[in-house]
């Protein structure tokens, strides 16, 4: 009986995997692209799930969910590319129910500064040509590595939480620190 919003969720990947972890949850999937959220709900009914998912287009900072709604908010990779991330953050705490979960995968910072700056030349140089030859879109890549970049690290987005009224905000690294979960909760 679970209820879950996954935002910026569109191809459903998440959802797919609260739902196979917690066969009576529902998952509102809610992602700002209506062409993604296309792709996520044929991709849920070839695996044949028709029940249990709601795929709502709306941006991340005024879902359309009431107050105290759902008991866990998951965004992965898509908080980075929200204009307004305070407003987000604001967005899921109205949401969560009193003891709901936040919890946000996003890419981060690495905790070893000689990782990073190998990492930094890498993406800055590898990623933007081989989107070229394989995307034929460098310019997607080069996005992507420039987001990366202008995210903030795991402490900043710790505080962001705890001024957004996100309880008990913490991460852990993954990766090294390529990838970081971050997570709190509504009190």
């Amino acid at each position: 009986g679970m209820a879950v919003v996954d935002v910026a969720g569109g191809t459903g990947d998440i959802a797919f995997r609260i739902l196979d972890r917690a066969p009576g949850a529902t998952v509102r999937v809610v992602d700002i692209n209506a062409e993604m959220l296309g792709v996520g709900r044929d991709r849920a009914i070839d695996r044949g799930l028709l029940r249990g998912l709601d795929w709502v287009c709306a941006s991340a900072e005024d879902l359309p969910l009431p107050d105290a709604s759902v008991d866990a908010y998951t965004i992965a990779f898509g908080l980075r590319n929200v204009t307004h991330r305070d407003r987000a953050l604001a967005e899921a705490r109205r949401v969560l129910r009193p003891g709901g979960q936040f919890l946000c995968l996003e890419f981060s910072r690495f905790a070893l500064p000689m990782l990073g700056r190998l990492y930094d030349r890498y993406s800055f140089t590898v990623v933007p040509w081989l989107g070229r030859i394989v995307g034929r879109d460098r310019d997607a890549y080069q996005y992507l590595v420039e987001s990366i970049r202008r995210f903030p690290d795991q402490d900043s987005l710790v505080e962001m939480m705890a001024a957004a009224g996100l309880a008990r905000a913490r991460y852990l690294n993954m990766s090294g620190g390529a990838v970081a979960l971050h997570s709190g909760w509504r009190i």
